[in-house]
């Protein structure tokens, strides 16, 4: 999930999903302030930092040909992310002719009620980008299904349950998926050398969405409920 606390894990990501609990503001980690949020409410910036993360350091002109953009685009928005510490120059990397660019951190969290209620515009600008990038992975994960070997090709899902909760025990639900989550592996550029043979990258991204009822007026025709889309 991604809002108030935003995952990843991108292109974005990760960023982390929205919860209860604020995380420690570690080396490998950015809470979100004002600045930082209104630096993210972009889907380029977004997709940028997320494929910073995935694939390690690059230059402009190779992440604008993976988004589609032009190498301009990709060097402004660039720019305004290292402006807002989100990335930085790889000077190791980097000459004269072509700058490098690597992510700062590995993990984004924003989880700050108040900050949400601040910067209602951006907050909002800042989900949409994440919600768009996730439906562009989902979208490149169908695209690609076909190409897959059976083994991986059976492990891919698409299902939803509807559930009737309190705010508590959604706050439960959370802690208790994250808990899940964090006992298997993380991926990053600089581990994948040393994880078991066979591993990829595997992208697990959960929604927690309140729908309070508004209306009883549509049908069970229109809604999914536990639905599985696996091959």
């Amino acid at each position: 999930m991604t809002d108030p606390k935003a995952g990843p894990a991108g292109p974005a990501g990760p960023i982390e999903p929205a919860g209860p609990d604020r995380p420690e503001n570690g080396a490998d980690s950015v809470v979100l302030d004002a600045k930082g949020l209104r630096a993210l409410a972009h889907p380029v910036r977004v997709q940028l930092v997320g494929l910073l993360r995935k694939y390690g350091p690059s230059t402009a002109t190779r992440l604008a040909e993976r988004l589609g953009v032009n190498s301009g685009t990709a060097s402004y928005h660039l720019r305004q992310l290292g402006a807002a510490g989100f990335v930085e120059e790889d000077t190791e990397r980097g000459n004269a002719r072509e700058r490098w660019w690597r992510s700062v951190h590995r993990t984004t969290w924003f989880n700050d009620p108040e900050l949400a209620e601040r910067e209602p515009e951006a907050a909002l600008a800042y989900q949409q980008s994440v919600a768009a990038t996730y439906t562009l992975r989902t979208q490149q994960a169908l695209n690609g299904l076909q190409t897959l070997p059976r083994a991986w090709r059976n492990t891919f899902d698409m299902s939803d349950w509807a559930l009737r909760l309190t705010p508590e025990e959604t706050a439960d639900l959370y802690r208790e998926l994250a808990e899940v989550v964090a006992r298997y592996r993380r991926d990053a550029p600089e581990t994948a050398a040393s994880a078991p043979a066979g591993a990829e990258r595997v992208a697990v991204i959960t929604h927690i969405l309140p729908e309070l009822e508004q209306s009883h007026d549509m049908t069970d025709d229109t809604l999914t409920d536990g639905g599985a889309a696996t091959p």
